[in-house]
Parts: C-alpha cells; structure tokens; sequence
C-alpha cells in the first residue's frame, strides 16, 4: 500500500474532473487526479463542445491553440419530419466568442486539457488508477482508496470530488441514492461516411416512428438513432439488414451507403439515464458533472454542463482549499449555484423526450406534417435564437473567477 497526501483528489478523468484539476492546480491548489483507463480514447462520447465551453477556453487564454486542432463546426441546428425541413437553432447571434458548437473527439478534448493542467506543478494527472472507495475518519470523508497498475493507493485529501460519472463507484460507496427522472429512450451510435454534395448542418430526422440525429463529423456522418428503452435486443433479433433499412427510410440521402454497416459491432448501444442526486456533497465530499445530474443526450448538452459545474467549483473551492479553511458550506455553496441550472436544462430535457419523442417511438408514426410550433422556426427566423441560446449557453452559464497562481 501507497500513501500520499494532497489537497484536493478528483475521481473520474472525464471532462468534470480534468477541467476541474486544471482550474485548481492554475490556482495554486495541489490537485490529484485518478483515471481508471489507460488513455481517453472511447468512442461515442460526448463529442460537441457548445459555445459556453469555448467561452471557458476563451477565458483560460488558450481558445486559439484548441482551435487549432481538428475539428468540425455547427452554426445551425434543423429539422426534417415526414421530409419537410425546417431550422430550430442558429449560433450566429449567441453573446459569445465563438458562436458555434465546435464538434471534436472528447479524447482530444480531454488530451488538450490535460496538457495544459500539467503545465502547473500542483497538478497530478494518474492514468489506469481505479477510484474504488472513499476513506472515512469520524463520518468526514477524508481521502480514496484506488487500485493502480502499481498496486494499492491511498491519498489522503482536505477534499473528495466524484467526478466518475454517472454510474460512480464513489457516489454510490458513500451512500447517496440518485432521484430517477427516467428517459423512454436509448440511443443507438453509428457512423456512415459523408459525401461533399450532402447537407451541411445538423439535422434531426423524423418519420414513420423513427428518429434520427445526423452529426456533420467532416467525412463521416455520427448518428444517434433513437429508439425505445429496452428494444435494442428486439432491433438485433431484426438483423442488419432491416436495421439498414430503417436508417435508410429515414435519413433518405443516406439509402446509397448504410451498406457500410456490416455488423452490430459497428452500432454502440447508449443507454440513456436522467436523473440527480437531491443533495450533491456531505462533510469532505462532493459530486460534480454525471455523478451528481445524469443528463439525456437531448442537446448534446451533458459535457457543456459539466465544464459549467467544475468552473462553479473551482471558483467557490479554490480560496478555500488554498487557504485549508474548507468547510462544508462551501459545498453546499457549488450546489447552490448549480441545482437551478440542472432542473431547468433536465426539465427542458424531459419536456422534449415527452412531447417529440416519446409520440414518435409509441405513437402511430403517421405525423405528414411539422407541429405547428416548430412551422414558427421557419416563418419567424428571430424565434431560432431561442433554442441556440439553451442550447448553446444553457442556463446560468459561468465564467472563469478562480485566480490564476
């Protein structure tokens, strides 16, 4: 057994965690941080990063050097049900730096952040080090126990972040019980190739009972297929080729080439979960990101959402920490900042999967005509605005108030 000590240790090396790290250890603040896996590649991630995000980059000085590397950008969000399109969402007028969602491999993402954390000596990035309990002296939380490529580690910390995700080990070890809002759906990732006489934005297909996310990825379209909680065995059972079919029916500009899905390893399976945790922290513990608000995939808006609660945290923790005069005020102060934002963007969320898709997935399918609500998106261009700005910014966006050591 290892033992070292720190001030602050994050679990979770996903976008929550590492932005948070970065934050603390530009402060000044010694900041341990444990990944389970040996890199960040996963593919299907989260991959839009919205202009609130950028803005946070912007506001780090580091905006320019992130753009540089590859990647694909969303100015316009549409609409197509029974082959009648329509536009939602238009960035160009957000309040912001960059007014478009940057669309990047979150392997990138988190490299980037990463990368720019460990230019600061308080920041300790561990990869392949499982986060598996916390330590607990006198019903305070005061450090983790992992599981490393070298052995057993234990670090002792004035603060415990859970930043592992929505499935957290150290959420679920300390005793909090997330409150289940519930989805209808899952979401069924894939992607086929793009041609340079395709359309250009983001679309969201509807027809005869099906639903169908189109990401313009530069060479290749990612799709988020939409379809019931629970049905992915049923769709398998179909076979490939009846699931071809399905995307082909509603995504007509793709008929010539869903081919290119040869078999079901090619289609990764998201089961989608909405739900958080009625009380975020308890005395050296608190959880940020997934791990306090499990979001659904409506809006792509999960990420943004977590890079909105660690600069929260950084900015409320950082003195504190700094100074060792913690309390647990202070964590109830990050909840506080940042519950109202996540009822509103999960109500929002909830809105949508009750009034579209549900009436897709389990309606009759037979809709020949956009709701008259989303006819107003095309007849009034200004109402676009509207949900680019949810979207895009989300509620209560925040900015970078942590000192930069």
């Amino acid at each position: 057994m290892t033992t070292l000590n720190t001030t602050c240790c994050i679990a979770g090396g996903g976008p929550a965690g590492v932005m948070l790290g970065y934050l603390l250890a530009r402060a000044g603040v010694p900041v341990v941080v444990l990944e389970k896996h040996a890199d960040f590649f996963r593919d299907f991630r989260g991959d839009t990063i919205h202009p609130s995000t950028l803005q946070v980059m912007h506001e780090l000085g580091v905006l320019d050097e992130f753009l540089k590397l590859p990647h694909q950008r969303l100015d316009r969000i549409g609409g197509e049900i029974a082959k009648q399109r329509f536009m939602i969402g238009d960035f160009s007028h957000l309040p912001t730096v960059c007014k478009f969602v940057a669309l990047m491999p979150q392997w990138d993402f988190l490299d980037f952040l990463a990368q720019q954390a460990k230019k600061y000596p308080t920041f300790d990035l561990r990869m392949s080090a499982d986060a598996t309990e916390p330590i607990e002296e006198g019903g305070r939380v005061v450090g983790l126990r992992a599981a490393t490529s070298q052995g057993p580690l234990d670090i002792r910390a004035d603060l415990v972040v859970a930043a592992d995700g929505r499935h957290s080990t150290i959420r679920d070890r300390a005793g909090f019980t997330p409150l289940n809002i519930g989805a209808p759906m899952d979401v069924l990732w894939l992607r086929v190739s793009r041609r340079a006489d395709d359309p250009r934005d983001a679309f969201i297909q509807i027809d005869r009972g099906r639903l169908l996310v189109t990401l313009n990825r530069g060479d290749f379209w990612q799709c988020a297929y939409v379809v019931p909680k629970g049905s992915f065995d049923t769709i398998r059972a179909r076979g490939i080729p009846a699931f071809r079919a399905d995307i082909a029916a509603t995504a007509r500009f793709l008929r010539d080439r869903v081919g290119e899905i040869a078999d079901w390893d090619q289609v990764k399976l998201l089961t989608v979960a909405v739900d958080r945790l009625p009380r975020w922290y308890r005395p050296g513990l608190l959880c940020i990101g997934d791990a306090a608000h499990a979001m659904s995939p409506i809006g792509g808006i999960g990420i943004n959402l977590a890079i909105q609660d660690a600069v929260a945290a950084a900015n409320i923790l950082a003195g504190p920490l700094k100074r060792k005069a913690l309390r647990t005020e202070d964590l109830a102060a990050v909840q506080q900042r940042r519950e109202l934002p996540t009822r509103l963007t999960q109500g929002m969320q909830v809105f949508i999967q009750n009034r579209v898709v549900s009436p897709v997935l389990f309606g009759d399918g037979g809709r020949s005509t956009p709701p008259g609500p989303l006819k107003l998106f095309n007849w009034f261009p200004i109402l676009r605005r509207i949900p680019a700005r949810i979207v895009g910014m989300g509620f209560r966006p925040e900015h970078v108030a942590s000192p930069a050591d």
